[in-house]
């Protein structure tokens, strides 16, 4: 079993979740809700691991605030 860790975005015209995984090509999906956006996710992470390990092109640190006076 594998984790990672997706950033996940509301689109203000669709009010869909939308959600990748930093640096693993092709790892996108959408959902009306988070357990489906979720879900669809770990589809296509399946989907793409069924063709070997990836190469991922960076590796996820975290998210940091930023204050702005």
């Amino acid at each position: 079993m594998k984790t990672f860790s997706a950033v996940i975005e509301r689109c203000p015209d669709t009010g869909l979740y939308v959600g990748y995984i930093p640096g693993f090509p092709g790892a996108h999906s959408q959902g009306a809700t988070l357990d489906e956006l979720n879900k669809n996710l770990q589809e296509v992470v399946a989907m793409l691991l069924a063709d070997g390990p990836p190469e991922l092109e960076s590796e996820f640190v975290g998210i940091q605030n930023v204050i702005v006076p």
